[in-house]
């Protein structure tokens, strides 16, 4: 549960991180160019007359408002440009959240496999082993699977099936359910990187549509008409990309981390199943 919070407020910061850093840009550049535009007065000629009064500081510059800035967008954006970037922000905020709790699991089956290749098996008994281990663990699961199938083989229907294939199949099926979990969420991972940038482009083509009905009302091509929609269109499409890139590296490296893994958690079913089918044939002699 703490580390479902714990990825759940960094991806909150990882998301709102990725929202403001270009309000933060845009606002640099405003105060940068408001600065520029600041006119330097002449130094006056020599003058014997007596020196006037000092005059008053300049007042400093009126705050201009930047009409390609995000805060712009979320303050007086047209409700097509607001749904586009919520539902970007949840895209963004879900891929993350789902980044940091794979990488959590995945750490927390890699120190299990350590801890149980050099343990699990060097105990007295199985039941011992298994004490052993974290009962949260995937480790754990399989071994309390595997033991139960071999001690409870019985059944009109599963004595139909030889103990070795039963064991099998049970440790099989509950290799599959950790596998099931480890993937869960790489699907979403896959559908944001895939749409997220056509859904950038959508508020791209709709800020660009809005420039030009702009120009169609006007009857000219005006700059003050056309730069905010256009603004806000390439802000969509940086922002879709933006979305998509982290989560299509997130899911091959999630991807990647599974498969070594789950090839260790393999190996341990495989070595299970021999103990057990070995105590067996110790235990019918």
């Amino acid at each position: 549960m703490i580390s479902r919070l714990s990825a759940l407020f960094a991806a909150v910061a990882c998301a709102a991180t990725l929202a403001v850093s270009p309000l933060v840009a845009h606002a640099q550049d405003a105060a940068s160019a408001a600065a520029s535009g600041v006119e330097t007065t002449a130094a006056p000629a020599v003058d014997t007359a007596p020196a006037a009064a000092p005059e008053a500081a300049p007042a400093a510059p009126a705050k201009v408002d930047n009409p390609y800035s995000l805060g712009n967008i979320v303050a007086h954006g047209n409700i097509v440009d607001q749904i586009v970037l919520a539902i970007l922000f949840v895209m963004s905020l879900g891929s993350w959240y789902i980044l940091f709790t794979k990488l959590w699991d995945t750490s927390k089956i890699a120190r299990e496999a350590k801890e149980v290749r050099s343990t699990f098996f060097k105990k007295a008994s199985l039941a011992e082993g298994i004490k052993g281990l974290s009962e949260t663990g995937a480790f754990r699961y399989i071994a309390q699977t595997g033991v139960e199938a071999s001690d409870h083989h019985e059944g009109a229907l599963t004595e139909n099936i030889d103990h070795n294939t039963w064991v099998t199949m049970n440790i099989d099926r509950a290799v599959g359910e950790v596998n099931s979990r480890l993937q869960g969420g790489l699907g979403f991972l896959a559908t944001v990187g895939s749409t997220s940038p056509f859904i950038g482009l959508f508020g791209t083509v709709w800020g660009i549509l809005q420039a030009l009905t702009q120009i169609g009302v006007a009857g000219q091509a005006s700059i003050d008409k056309v730069a905010g929609p256009v603004g806000a269109a390439l802000i969509m499409t940086a922002i879709g990309l933006g979305v998509a890139v982290p989560a299509v590296l997130g899911y091959n490296w999630l991807v990647n981390r599974n498969k070594s893994v789950m090839g260790q958690v393999r190996a341990f079913a495989a070595d299970l199943h021999g103990v057990l089918m070995g105590s067996r044939k110790v235990a019918g002699r």
